[in-house]
């Protein structure tokens, strides 16, 4: 499958026209059955065409159609997080990504299909229908950033998507693209629509290292809007060296997953030095981030009450009435079950037994991380624990949490991490996850980089 670049779409724009090329794009996407959109900004991305024709567009990624989550706010486009909730929402301001990516003369395309809220890992959640695996029609595309996963490459050059749990690298994985979890705070998160604040941060996904790397350098950097912002750029610096690499003991998978992951470990072998590594906090990871998510969730989401903006009743009867009501019809299943859990654990008999011992866990992973890369440069391990689910095959909630086993002690300690494709198995895309120490993206993804190059050219 010919994935679309920055690099070949720039060669096209050379001798075709930008509003040509992007018509082109919307006519693909409106025949398309990956069901990876929800809004389209079909007149407003062709206008910006326009304007690149005329050479009125500049900057790093000028004339370069991307996607952007539906969870990110967009100013005058719609903004649902896939939940009938939002189903109507449209913001008066622009995220902050979305500002970078707008003064870099991309092209926005339109808003990516996800689980609502962002809770869940294949995006059968959506208000507005499960995303569909490019590979595999039959199957997801992973989630929560399902449809910005299923489009790059495709459908868009490039994608935004956001990650509390694994929900960029798990779509990544699960559709052959590369996704980046960056260090938390590095970029701003001013015009995210919350579901865990201390967890979840914006990414860049693309289908190969270098765009990841562009992308990601026009997203990142200081925002005085956003508190949990760390006010850095980021600028790539090439690097050739050899690097310590551990692999993660606890972060297992299905044989057929591991065998893959192991084959790539013998070409790393070739040039860096590899050794496995204990991390004894990661058998409590999921079970604490969960409950701190779930927590996090609930405070989060009590702002809907179909008053201000969103989902509303065309009779007013008392208010409590009225806020249960909507509430009870503009949220789905998932996000009420995690609504009524977190809740649960912030609840006065149980805070100090359950979201307070998960702190606690959350701590010990941290530590976990900071002894890890005294020693090693970077970590690897497979990044999804099997291969991407028929669509209806996790109806349970408890399987479903477990499938995120190995990416999210990544979110409860803040670390950045990304998934890179390492090949096929049946047919199906099968993705490492690289990790690496606080604000060293550099490190991680000079290795991807180089990982990126050996496995073309084997």
């Amino acid at each position: 499958m010919e994935m679309m670049t920055v690099k070949n779409w720039r060669e096209r724009l050379e001798s075709e026209k930008a509003y040509d090329l992007v018509s082109e794009l919307f006519d693909k996407i409106e025949k398309s059955k990956l069901n990876a959109y929800i809004t389209l900004n079909k007149e407003d991305a062709l206008k910006r065409a326009e304007e690149f024709d005329k050479g009125e567009l500049k900057g790093k990624l000028a004339g370069i159609p991307v996607a952007v989550k539906d969870c990110i706010t967009t100013k005058n486009l719609r903004t649902t997080c896939a939940s009938k909730i939002l189903h109507n929402y449209i913001p008066p301001f622009d995220a902050h990504v979305v500002e970078r990516l707008k003064a870099e003369g991309a092209i926005i395309v339109g808003k990516t299909n996800m689980d609502e809220f962002a809770m869940g890992t294949t995006t059968e959640t959506s208000y507005f229908g499960v995303v569909r695996n490019p590979y595999d029609l039959g199957r997801v595309a992973g989630g929560s950033s399902g449809g910005s996963g299923a489009v790059v490459g495709r459908e868009a050059v490039l994608a935004l998507g956001s990650d509390t749990g694994g929900s960029i690298r798990c779509p990544a994985s699960f559709c052959g693209v590369c996704g980046l979890k960056p260090t938390y705070g590095y970029v701003s998160r001013y015009g995210l629509i919350p579901y865990a604040n201390s967890l979840e941060q914006i990414g860049p996904m693309a289908s190969c290292i270098e765009d990841l790397i562009l992308l990601f350098e026009v997203i990142a950097g200081k925002d005085e809007r956003d508190s949990t912002n760390a006010g850095k750029e980021f600028k790539f610096e090439m690097k050739d060296k050899k690097l310590k690499i551990g692999i993660i003991k606890e972060m297992g998978a299905k044989d057929e997953v591991i065998d893959k992951f192991y084959e790539v470990v013998e070409t790393i072998k070739s040039k860096h030095e590899v050794d496995e590594i204990e991390m004894p906090s990661f058998k409590y990871a999921l079970a604490a981030y969960y409950i701190i998510a779930m927590s996090e969730a609930s405070s989060n989401l009590a702002r809907y009450d179909g008053v201000r903006y969103g989902y509303a009743l065309d009779k007013l009867d008392s208010w409590t009435k009225y806020f249960s009501k909507v509430r009870a019809e503009g949220f789905g299943k998932e996000v009420k079950r995690r609504i009524m859990l977190g809740s649960y654990a912030l609840s006065a008999g149980y805070y100090g037994k359950y979201y307070l011992k998960a702190l606690k866990v959350r701590t010990l992973v941290k530590n976990d991380f900071i002894k890890a890369f005294k020693n090693f440069d970077v970590l690897i391990s497979p990044t999804m624990p099997a291969l991407p689910f028929k669509i209806g095959e996790l109806a349970d909630p408890l399987t479903m949490y477990k499938m995120d086993v190995n990416t999210v002690p990544i979110n409860l300690a803040g670390v950045p991490a990304l998934s890179i494709p390492i090949g096929f198995v049946k047919g199906l895309p099968v993705g490492m996850q690289v990790i690496g120490n606080y604000f060293d993206e550099n490190t991680m993804l000079n290795f991807a980089l180089w990982l990126e190059g050996e496995i073309r050219a084997n």
